[in-house]
């Protein structure tokens, strides 16, 4: 009997040893993952994300300046916003080239990124040109830039 007793004992004890051990080895890894998040950047509740406030810095895109066309004003100016705009003849382009018959329904689109204003033809009839050379593929405008679209021409300033 004292013998069971003994063995009895000697098993309690391990299993309270290997308790201790595990509760030693579960507050560890806790300790362990709380140091790692601290250690990590997050972003600011009272300040914006660090994303946005980069965005907020981000240049102004320009403006194109009509240099002719049979449908706007010469000398008149588009500001280019930081959205995508598209030119054409059609009635849900964001600039309206009614009377060039020579501009697509949907010709071109001018999308201001974070490294500059981009030009894409939209697989208009006629193309789209920057100082005379046909777009094949989406190009960055620089300033002074003449984008020619139908028989309208646009200078790109900054």
């Amino acid at each position: 009997m004292v013998a069971a007793s003994m063995s009895v004992d000697a098993v309690l004890l391990a299993l309270k040893i290997a308790f201790l051990f595990l509760l030693y080895v579960f507050i560890w890894r806790i300790v362990r993952a709380a140091a790692r998040e601290m250690r990590a950047p997050q972003d600011s509740f009272v300040l914006a994300p660090l994303a946005e406030r980069h965005e907020k810095r981000a240049p102004r895109p320009g403006m194109l300046v009509v240099v002719s066309s049979p449908d706007l004003e010469e000398g008149q100016r588009v500001e280019l916003a930081h959205e995508a705009v598209t030119i054409g003849r059609g009635p849900l382009n964001d600039l309206q080239l009614d009377q060039d018959d020579f501009a697509s329904g949907k010709h071109a689109l001018i999308d201001p990124r974070r490294d500059g204003v981009w030009v894409e033809d939209l697989g208009s009839t006629n193309g789209t040109f920057i100082n005379g050379v046909r777009l094949s593929s989406s190009r960055r405008l620089a300033p002074g830039d003449v984008l020619r679209i139908g028989e309208t021409d646009f200078r790109y300033e900054r």
